[in-house]
């Protein structure tokens, strides 16, 4: 039997649907997935076995126009995952088309994309009609070489099953990297501090976008099976904290709840979580946060 294994990068756009596709392809909830730009905050790895291969996605940030320290270790985080990877899959949406953000991937993509396979999936096809599909379709590839092209609906899961048939036949000859089991490479600590952060996002919508960060400090396995988790709630006002406490602490018992539920549904086990706030003002600018969110500080520079 020959096996197969390598890295595949999602590239795009803010919410061009990378974490939803991750998530569609390991058939599992590894990368957090709100309305929000900018949620995928490191390069999470989900795996998926099809066949005798084994794909790992390089989930990264949404490629735009970085501004502060945190944007630019993000993208830089981008890239590299790009850059790392066998095989690269551009999304795009339906609905936008070419975008100036688009335009600077494609820019972008000339020089990373050099000597390997660059995809073209075409997302959130359902929002548009076939005539508008065929036109970007055309417009796009007559910008890149794209090696192939896929219609999908990452959310729906429509023409994901032949992007990952295709992927996996692309993919080199090798042993597999991850145990059959493994669904993703990330530390549970980190999966557990990105789910509270997604459940936040949803519950503060435009409050408080990007100004906090979830880390969970202890992890502790109980003789019962279960698990004490404790995690800190990082926001850089006084006010900020007030929201996220909410009147009478409604808002992070809210929180609390959702993303306890999850967490034991995604682990099948019973799990005791702790919230707690602090406030940073500057925790965007301390190293510690950027590790904890496996990112290179470093890349933050201007």
């Amino acid at each position: 039997m020959t096996t197969r294994a390598g890295f595949v990068a999602l590239i795009g756009e803010p919410n061009a649907g990378k974490s939803t596709l991750t998530n569609q392809m390991v058939g599992a909830k590894v990368s957090i997935v709100t309305h929000k730009v900018q949620t995928t905050r490191a390069r999470i790895r989900g795996v998926a076995l099809e066949g005798d291969s084994q794909l790992v996605f390089v989930d990264t940030p949404g490629l735009f126009r970085p501004r502060r320290r945190l944007d630019r270790a993000m993208v830089a985080a981008a890239w590299g995952g790009a850059a790392d990877a066998d095989i690269i899959v551009m999304m795009v949406e339906a609905h936008r088309g070419v975008t100036k953000g688009v335009e600077a991937i494609l820019e972008q993509l000339e020089e990373i994309g050099h000597g390997r396979k660059v995809a073209l999936a075409i997302n959130k096809i359902d929002r548009v009609k076939s005539d508008v599909l065929l036109a970007l379709t055309k417009d796009l590839n007559e910008r890149f070489s794209f090696v192939e092209t896929f219609m999908i609906s990452a959310e729906k899961g429509h023409g994901c099953a032949d992007l990952r048939k295709w992927l996996a036949a692309q993919l080199p000859e090798g042993p597999w990297l991850y145990p059959e089991d493994q669904i993703a490479d990330l530390p549970m600590r980190m999966i557990a501090a990105e789910i509270t952060r997604e459940k936040l996002t949803l519950r503060l919508h435009q409050e408080l976008p990007y100004q906090m960060t979830v880390e969970t400090e202890n992890w502790e396995e109980r003789k019962d099976g279960s698990a004490r988790v404790d995690q800190m709630i990082y926001v850089m006002r006084d006010g900020h904290k007030g929201i996220v406490l909410g009147n009478k602490g409604e808002t992070i018992k809210a929180v609390s709840k959702a993303a306890r539920e999850e967490l034991e549904e995604f682990m099948g086990r019973r799990i005791h979580l702790f919230l707690q706030v602090k406030v940073r003002p500057n925790w965007l600018e301390e190293k510690e946060r950027y590790s904890e969110m496996g990112l290179n500080f470093s890349d933050g520079n201007a």
